[in-house]
């Protein structure tokens, strides 16, 4: 089954376009949400995320539409695979888990925010080491 999953920031704006776009796709069933993409709790995400089987898809119109950023779309998209489940994004066509292609692009997407969060790790480490009091010899 294709689920399709449908947000809008606001309350005056309107996710109709965007559920049009799903079900001309194939999506059988349309979670719709108004809520933030900074907000990672969000409860029809969450309850599309635990009807997924194996098999099943999770659509979307656009990646911004699932995540606002790289951390919440690999979780998101960690989520779905745990389930057995893929996911396509109709705007993204490298976001696609349902073909080789999309699935490498992912994995590569994946590998490059851990490098970054590495690299942060580690610059964090360099300013404590910098900030913390020295220790001088006595004289």
């Amino acid at each position: 089954m294709i689920y399709g999953y449908a947000r809008v920031s606001t309350d005056g704006q309107s996710v109709t376009a965007q559920v049009a776009a799903l079900r001309k796709h194939g999506a059988g069933k349309v979670f719709r949400q108004v809520a933030s993409g900074a907000k990672t709790d969000r409860a029809q995400l969450r309850r599309v995320l635990d009807q997924l089987d194996a098999g099943n898809v999770l659509l979307v119109t656009r990646l911004d539409r699932l995540a606002r950023s790289t951390r919440d779309l690999l979780n998101t998209l960690a989520a779905i695979a745990d389930r057995k489940a893929d996911f396509r994004s109709l705007g993204d066509a490298w976001a696609d888990t349902t073909t080789p292609h999309g699935r490498m692009m992912l994995t590569v997407l994946g590998g490059l925010a851990e490098f970054e969060r590495d690299l942060i790790r580690a610059h964090r480490r360099r300013t404590r080491a910098c900030q913390s009091p020295r220790r001088q010899a006595r004289p």
